[in-house]
């Protein structure tokens, strides 16, 4: 009986619903914790890094934009630098004819002095909050040191409108430029910067011509004032157009700041290159209508020489930019940076007649060109794109003493030859040669000293 009853509770116990015993501790469950049911596993999505090479556009509507107002920006920065010649001989036959060539020259080294000292400064203001403030800070100093410009007639009034008001703006527009090109670009960052430094070119064609036409027909004042009024409609243009792909990293500005590029070899070496070749660069822009007209050139024929030679160095920005992808652009520099040396040691120095200054122009025009288009992006290629805006800056600082100072030596060697430019070329052309050297070694120590690299 016993035994029935026994096994009748087990079944009765087999075919109840399993219920929990209470006499043995559970694991707490949460309120919406299924016990019978697993739940997958969240996948976590990390925020894509801006600066990863994938994020490069590399073209698209907002980076053709930003790349045509850069072409605007080099247009009335450099474009205007590279015309500085027109006014070197303007003004020795006019306003300033008691003064010396080496102290008009003077004005135009204070100017590219002025360009590009106060670099570290306007690029720790890019970093810290764009291009737009110092596209507007930038116009209104240029357009202003232009129209101070037109009322000039002392010497010490061309060097506070045109050498130190000017410049101050024109600094702000290039950095403006060549800062933000970099974050749109990456595979194609050297043709962009090709076809942005063609802006200087052809600048450089337009403003001389307008000059020398202007100036016999509605005279000096207002030659500048139209001047003046073609930048700043180029300029309205760049502030519409130009802005950063990556937004602004604010930090402090302590003076560390830049003193950390020359930590790096690769920069100081690249510094110092361009230190040398940069002393040299302007004095046959700066001379070539003076030492032409010397020679026996028409004063009309002669204001068309920087013409020809901004017009040949649009070819040189573009083509060697676009080439610095495919091979190169250390490789690039310093072969285009020793065919200028070349150029003016083998033709500048022994040139003589209309159709020798004529191509010793547009080859030269082609050389040094590449110069002004490749070294922003060598320094983007050696520097992560958050520090680019410091280390142009800083590199175009240091190189400003060398701008300050190429162009009175070069006047000074003039005056002690009597009025001979033999000396001004050997002086242009040893400088480019040397800078030129030190461009290669800079090469062969970023390529870890081999030859046959793409670097």
């Amino acid at each position: 009986m016993s035994q029935g009853t026994s096994l009748a509770n087990s079944v009765e116990d087999l075919e109840k619903p399993y219920q929990p015993r209470t006499d043995v501790e559970q694991p707490p469950l949460e309120l919406d914790e299924k016990p019978t049911e697993t739940e997958p596993p969240v996948p976590t999505s990390e925020p894509v890094n801006p600066f990863h090479p994938s994020q490069f556009p590399d073209g698209g509507k907002d980076a053709w934009l930003c790349l045509l107002g850069g072409f605007c920006c080099l247009f009335c920065s450099f474009g205007w630098i590279n015309c500085l010649g027109v006014f070197q001989n303007y003004y020795q036959t006019n306003q300033l004819r008691d003064y010396s060539p080496s102290s008009i020259a003077w004005i135009a080294s204070i100017e590219i002095f002025m360009m590009f000292f106060p670099g570290p400064i306007v690029g720790w203001a890019f970093d810290n909050y764009g291009p737009k403030y110092l596209l507007v800070f930038g116009t209104i100093f240029h357009v202003f040191g232009l129209m101070m410009t037109s009322l000039c007639t002392k010497y010490y009034q061309f060097i506070l409108a045109q050498a130190i008001c000017s410049p101050l703006g024109l600094n702000c527009i290039f950095n403006a430029a060549t800062s933000t090109i970099p974050t749109w670009f990456l595979a194609k960052r050297g043709a962009a910067y090709g076809i942005m430094a063609a802006g200087s070119g052809l600048g450089g064609i337009i403003i001389p011509i307008m000059a020398s036409h202007l100036i016999p027909q509605i005279g000096f004042g207002w030659t500048m004032r139209a001047i003046a009024f073609m930048l700043f409609g180029l300029l309205i243009i760049a502030s519409l157009t130009i802005k950063s792909r990556l937004p602004p990293r604010p930090r402090p500005l302590r003076f560390k700041v830049f003193l950390e590029p020359f930590t790096d070899a690769r920069f100081v070496l690249l510094t110092a290159s361009s230190f040398l070749f940069f002393m040299g660069l302007f004095i046959p822009i700066n001379f070539i209508e003076v030492q032409a007209i010397a020679d026996g050139m028409s004063v009309r024929l002669a204001g068309y020489l920087l013409a020809v030679l901004n017009a040949a160095s649009i070819f040189g920005r573009i083509i060697p930019g676009a080439l610095a992808d495919k091979v190169g652009k250390f490789n690039m520099q310093s072969l285009w940076c020793i065919v200028a040396g070349i150029i003016v040691l083998a033709l500048g120095l022994p040139a003589s007649g209309n159709a020798a200054y004529i191509t010793f122009a547009a080859l030269y025009g082609f050389a040094s060109g590449a110069y002004v288009s490749l070294l922003p992006a060598q320094m983007a290629q050696i520097s992560e794109v958050q520090q680019i805006g410091v280390r142009i800056g800083v590199t175009f600082a240091v190189v400003s003493f060398a701008g300050l100072i190429g162009n009175p030596v070069a006047g000074a060697i003039v005056t002690h030859n009597h009025g001979k430019y033999w000396g001004l070329n050997v002086f242009a052309g040893v400088l480019l040669t040397a800078g030129a050297s030190l461009f290669t070694l800079t090469r062969f120590y970023v390529a870890g000293w081999k030859v046959a690299v793409r670097v």
